[in-house]
């Protein structure tokens, strides 16, 4: 039993510490992902080794996290999270390969270490791209809990697709680039963030609560509003760190959006009030979940660390 198990056996979830149980979900994640990605020595190895160079050692697992805490309010069974959290942490990975090759954000940080075009080369970046993509709905679709429903399943496929595609991540990415060196309103770069970064993290919270029960229309408003805030959130304090962080801290490299002329919140809000935007954001997700009670307890505290965070 590894030490995350025992520790969820011996404590239960309620009477754990948040960092406990961040720290548990957290490490049961890498080894979920290290099963559900191919084995570096299958062929063809070197395009599996890349993708496990990208995906694994690596992240705060923030999409993962936010699956697990909406399972918990719906009694998600842990395999079908972890599944669903596995899924969109590879599209999550699968974007940042491609945001850092040369002809998109051409960065040669990630995570505190070589990008993938970087540690390999273009051609086997885009390819891992695009193998991660598509394992990401392998994982997905063959997940086979007891009581697991088909018709679930459909809607949480679905979701991860909407999530990552042209009205999704892809289409915030594209709007992104188009922005460069452009004087963007507040509300069209609210609107890109909605895609580019908030669309997975509202995916994460919504396929953690499909994997527990099939859901009202009012739980999933809850959840979507919740989603919105801290999608929104987690760019604001991105933008906040980029422009007071070191690269050392931050595991990429600082001041890149500043220096490749971007629009960001505290480009156009300032700094003191990019803060102040982030604490409303924080303060609207924990409104968005008071019909849950204290069943979405882990969830208001991810809204906290993903406005309080340091890097």
């Amino acid at each position: 039993m590894t030490a995350a198990a025992q520790l969820a056996a011996a404590t239960p979830a309620a009477e754990q510490s948040f960092g406990e149980w961040m720290r548990q979900v957290q490490s049961e994640m890498e080894a979920a992902l290290g099963k559900f990605l191919p084995s570096e020595n299958l062929i063809p190895a070197r395009l599996h080794q890349a993708m496990r160079y990208a995906v694994l050692d690596g992240g705060k697992r923030v999409r993962p996290l936010l699956a697990f805490a909406a399972g918990e309010l719906f009694s998600a069974p842990v395999p079908v999270v972890q599944r669903a959290a596995a899924a969109v942490e590879m599209i999550h990975a699968y974007s940042l390969v491609h945001d850092d090759m040369p002809c998109m954000d051409d960065d040669a940080l990630r995570r505190g270490k070589p990008t993938v075009h970087v540690q390999y080369d273009e051609a086997t970046a885009l390819l891992v791209g695009d193998a991660l993509q598509a394992q990401a709905f392998v994982v997905l679709a063959e997940t086979d809990a007891a009581g697991f429903d088909a018709a679930r399943q459909i809607v949480m496929l679905r979701l991860l697709a909407q999530a990552s595609g042209s009205l999704g991540m892809c289409g915030g990415q594209a709007i992104d680039l188009a922005s460069v060196g452009l004087s963007l309103s507040l509300a069209e770069l609210e609107q890109m963030h909605k895609l580019k970064t908030g669309a997975l993290l509202r995916a994460s919270v919504l396929l953690g609560a499909w994997g527990g029960k099939a859901l009202a229309q009012d739980e999933i408003d809850a959840l979507e509003a919740y989603g919105t805030a801290i999608g929104l959130a987690f760019q604001v304090v991105d933008d906040i760190l980029d422009a007071t962080a070191d690269s050392a801290t931050l595991g990429k490299t600082a001041g890149k959006d500043a220096a490749d002329n971007k629009p960001t919140y505290v480009s156009i809000l300032g700094l003191p009030e990019s803060q102040a935007l982030a604490e409303k954001l924080r303060n609207d997700a924990h409104r968005a979940l008071a019909m849950f009670g204290n069943k979405a307890r882990r969830l208001r505290e991810l809204a906290d660390l993903i406005v309080q965070r340091k890097a």
